[in-house]
């Protein structure tokens, strides 16, 4: 989630709709000038006793990301607390029950990517070893319960940890108990912007199915592969699902900023701090009407935090972010920006995607939507058949449009080999999930304690 470190009293105010449209202009770049940024979380645990370490202990959250200036990061502050830590690589912060998450840099290529990862990895794993501190990669926590896990000192982390119940059953699941990988990708033009969203949120769903691994709740089976992903059906439809107007004819950036208008606001952050507007209407803000705020409008700050409260499979912002996989390990983050980039940077591969989905019913994506969570690539798609069947066209339409952008490293390897763990996943048609599964009912004799073996 943003991190938010600086006020807007001197920006000017938003004065009119079209203020609203200027985030996702601005966000039009030539192709040449096309990044990947990639973002992922992992769990934190102890592993004397695997507890979640809360913010303020000795060897806790804040001791981690302090342990993070070895290696050239500052301190990010929210009042007296560090909550992130910004270097060349990004930002890593921290997640509202301290999962730990690396908001990465925008980069060229797969190759700079997956080299970004690995230093990550190889720090906090490094900081771990001194700390007595693993890293796990997964979707959900495989044993937590809610009360088993710390809150981290976050204003914005408060609000909504009050606001979450008021409007799913499964919000602070969401918050405290899920880990994901997400990738943002850039557009050339409003017309790019609706293709890419739209093969985005048809494929989604293949997304969720080859990283699905969640598939347990305290301890036990949950009856789903990716539960993560099930956990946001329940956790606030004003804000998350498949947007069906995306497909309508006229989608574009007014539209957009319409939706985000109808999605309730949840704070204004004013003076290092965070004022609660959970429920209140950026409409009435804009008009100066907003309770919390009286006669006070807007900034586009204000706007681009608000941009960040929606949490639909695909946002939209300055670019677009890609957010239906499950956490996973050092391979599988690579693979994310892998499938997206290879289906979304090359022409050739963006149609071909579009011509495989662009008949799909908006009922038949929101059957596709729903089914996954349980069935991951069992789960029937439109016209007949499964995704396990249409994965290896996808992939390898992937594969195609990766292999055309021809970015190599320095032993002349394109960025084609990142989608081998899809690949293998595709092939086999078990995803990571049911691996997991086959040895909690084998040689992990009914517990999960064994998955902190297969720490990060």
């Amino acid at each position: 989630m943003s991190t938010r470190t600086e006020n807007t009293a001197d920006e000017p105010v938003i004065e009119s709709r079209d203020q609203l449209l200027e985030p996702m202009q601005r966000g039009e770049k030539p192709r040449l000038e096309w990044r990947i940024g990639t973002e992922h979380e992992k769990f934190v645990f102890r592993r004397e006793d695997h507890r979640a370490p809360s913010y303020d202990e000795p060897g806790g959250i804040r001791d981690i990301l302090l342990a993070l200036k070895e290696y050239g990061w500052e301190p990010v502050f929210e009042g007296d607390n560090i909550i992130a830590m910004a270097g060349e690589d990004g930002t890593v912060s921290l997640e509202p029950a301290g999962q730990l998450e690396l908001s990465g840099a925008p980069l060229v290529s797969l190759h700079q990517t997956c080299a970004e990862t690995g230093r990550h990895l190889t720090q906090v794993k490094a900081i771990g070893e001194k700390l007595g501190i693993g890293f796990l990669g997964l979707g959900m926590w495989p044993d937590k319960a809610r009360s088993d896990l710390p809150i981290m000192p976050k204003g914005r982390y408060k609000i909504m940890t009050e606001h979450m119940p008021k409007v799913g059953d499964l919000g602070l699941d969401m918050m405290l108990r899920t880990c994901t990988i997400q990738v943002n990708l850039d557009y050339s033009s409003e017309a790019d912007m609706v293709k890419k969203f739209r093969v985005g949120l048809a494929l989604q769903p293949l997304a969720t199915a080859l990283f699905a691994n969640s598939p347990f709740t305290e301890g036990k089976p949950n009856g789903f592969l990716s539960y993560r992903s099930h956990i946001w059906s329940d956790t606030d439809p004003a804000r998350t699902g498949m947007l069906p107007f995306v497909f309508e004819d006229g989608f574009g950036y007014e539209r957009w900023a319409d939706y985000m208008l109808d999605v309730p606001m949840y704070f204004v952050f004013r003076d290092g701090k965070y004022i609660n507007a959970a429920g209140h209407s950026f409409r009435d803000f804009m008009k100066g009407e907003l309770s919390v705020l009286p006669g006070e409008k807007p900034t586009m700050s204000d706007w681009t935090d608000h941009m960040s409260t929606a949490f639909p499979e695909v946002r939209l912002k300055s670019f677009l972010e890609m957010r239906g996989a499950d956490g996973g390990p050092w391979s599988r983050i690579c693979a994310l920006p892998a499938f997206w980039v290879g289906l979304l940077y090359d022409q050739t591969a963006l149609d071909a995607a579009w011509d495989l989905v662009k008949d799909w019913s908006m009922e038949e994506r929101e059957a596709l939507r729903n089914a996954v969570p349980k069935l991951a690539l069992d789960a029937p798609i439109p016209g007949g058949g499964t995704l396990g069947d249409i994965a290896p066209e996808v992939l390898k339409i992937a594969h195609n449009g990766l292999a055309a952008r021809g970015q190599l490293n320095g032993s002349g390897d394109n960025e084609t080999g990142f989608l081998s763990p899809l690949m293998e996943i595709a092939q086999r048609r078990k995803v990571p999930a049911q691996d997991l599964l086959d040895r909690y009912h084998g040689e992990w004799g009914g517990s999960t304690d064994p998955i902190y073996k297969y720490s990060l």
